[in-house]
């Protein structure tokens, strides 16, 4: 039987993702599932950098505007619509890209990884989530599992519970199980594109895309949703952007502030995806720079790994 195809394109945030993916789709065939955990949310655009319609430019994308801002959204969740979207796109006679920057999202899908083990324990779950004190949380991790504390962040609230529950609940650590997922083989002819750039462009980048998302109205999308009744506590507020912004709403920081801190933290959010993306062992890197960020030479070279790859017939089109 032959393997399913599937084309990844990964980076950190802000690097050109979304355009290269629709030119990349254009050029072999292809459909696009976002693997970003903010753009699943209807209402939630500017924040997001969600892509609009026209730049879509035709081709079909997944996975947007699915979810109203109060449900809850996450890695199983995301595994299980992203593979329910690849069937569809593949019975299309299509070839499914998964675009976006999420890497724990994108890496359950390429190599299939096992949640069972992680069911939800509600009462557990429910006991850790009244702790109010993120630091508390992460110093019980830190001595149950100290890598997975290494590579969750202290205010990453959900992801520090997930681990503590898996814990409690195997006996076993989460860091150890992602470590046994992580080493499969991908069951997909695959092939794993991250962008890069060098870091002063890619926080140019950055600087210049928060600047954008407060002139197009990145405060009165958030207000709006506040008004709708949603707290920094629901999973969509946590977003880079939301939170900050949220923050400001309440009184709780000035307006320059929140906009010190939007950029701060997606820098540091950068650096943690390229981080992620530096562990995973199928990965062609693209470095932008190396291209004079010339589109047509980027997509050329693309076509032509995956020409090798057997995923496109042919190296140009």
């Amino acid at each position: 039987m032959e393997q399913k195809k599937l084309v990844v394109v990964a980076g950190p945030t802000a690097v050109g993702k979304t355009k290269l993916s629709v030119a990349l789709a254009k050029k072999i065939g292809g459909e696009i599932i976002s693997a970003d955990s903010m753009q699943v949310y209807r209402g939630m655009d500017i924040g997001s950098a969600k892509i609009r319609p026209e730049e879509m430019d035709g081709v079909r994308h997944h996975l947007i505007d699915v979810l109203d801002p109060s449900e809850p959204f996450d890695v199983v969740r995301f595994q299980s619509l992203a593979k329910q979207a690849m069937t569809e796109i593949i019975s299309r006679g299509k070839i499914p890209i998964l675009a976006g920057g999420t890497g724990f999202y994108i890496q359950s899908v390429v190599y299939d990884i096992d949640f069972t083990e992680n069911d939800a324990d509600p009462s557990f779950r429910r006991m850790l989530a009244g702790c109010k004190d993120p630091a508390y949380l992460h110093a019980m991790l830190e001595k149950a599992d100290p890598e997975a504390a290494k590579a969750i962040h202290p205010n990453n609230i959900r992801r520090t519970i997930r681990a503590l529950e898996f814990y409690q609940k195997t006996g076993s650590r989460i860091s150890e199980h992602n470590q046994r997922e992580r080493e499969k083989t991908s069951p997909y002819r695959l092939c794993y594109f991250v962008l890069t750039q060098e870091r002063s462009r890619v926080y140019e980048k950055i600087n210049r895309r928060v600047d954008d998302m407060l002139s197009d109205g990145l405060v009165d999308e958030v207000r709006h949703l506040k008004e709708q009744g949603l707290t920094p506590e629901m999973t969509s507020m946590k977003g880079l952007g939301y939170a900050e912004m949220l923050r400001f709403l309440s009184g709780e920081i000035p307006y320059d502030e929140a906009v010190r801190l939007i950029k701060q933290n997606t820098r540091h959010f950068a650096k943690r995806q390229l981080t992620w993306f530096r562990r995973e062992k199928d990965v062609v890197w693209i470095n932008l720079d190396a291209y004079g960020s010339d589109e047509e030479k980027i997509l050329r070279e693309m076509l032509r790994i995956l020409s090798e790859k057997g995923i496109v017939v042919t190296s140009n089109s």
